[in-house]
């Protein structure tokens, strides 16, 4: 069969087809979320994040009493994440955990982290320990690992130098409070408009 009576086929097969006048779908009912659903979501979020249940007592990735302990949240830059583990920022609060229960110390840590942010303090210590004669070794070392990553408000963590504490604490750093991110974002603009 030759190209031509291919073709010629094709179009005589082709003789009754109407062509479709509309190539798109209308959507009847737009789907979009209430004002009423958005603050309920995000109460439900803050609510979470406010109760201590959220961060469980049940179990935690197991680490060992000297294991060097690093986490960074993305867009963390890397020059600001070394400085932090090489101890270069000021240390402006410290929450000490020896002699806590877990209970204890998953509280502590959501209260002392909270105050720190409305303060406006971002650089922090937490000295754990290191568990060595703990049974299983570094239980509170594994829980507060746990636990930090699972709080939004904070940005990366790392065990601290050698003088602040070495595998028995970490330097933490906290995110800026909503006062503060509005603040730099309008001296931002301000440097931007003159």
């Amino acid at each position: 069969m030759s190209d031509n009576n291919e073709f010629d086929l094709f179009k005589e097969m082709m003789a009754d087809v109407a062509p479709i006048k509309q190539d798109t779908v209308t959507i009847s009912q737009k789907y979009t979320v209430s004002e009423s659903q958005l603050a309920r979501r995000i109460a439900a979020q803050s609510l979470a994040e406010s109760d201590s249940e959220y961060l469980s007592l049940d179990n935690a990735t197991m680490v060992k009493p000297d294991d060097m302990i690093e986490f960074k949240r993305d867009g963390v830059q890397e020059a600001v994440f070394r400085k932090m583990r090489q101890g270069k920022y000021d240390i402006q609060g410290r929450l000490d955990l020896h002699k806590k229960s877990l209970q204890q110390a998953r509280d502590e840590i959501l209260t002392f982290l909270k105050q720190s942010q409305r303060l406006d303090i971002r650089t922090v210590i937490i000295v754990h320990g290191k568990g060595e004669r703990s049974n299983p070794p570094a239980l509170m070392k594994s829980y507060v690992t746990t636990w930090l990553e699972q709080i939004s408000d904070v940005l990366c963590f790392h065990s601290a130098q050698r003088q602040h504490g070495g595998t028995g604490a970490l330097y933490v750093m906290l995110k800026k409070s909503p006062e503060k991110k509005l603040e730099t974002r309008e001296r931002h603009l301000n440097r931007r408009s003159s």
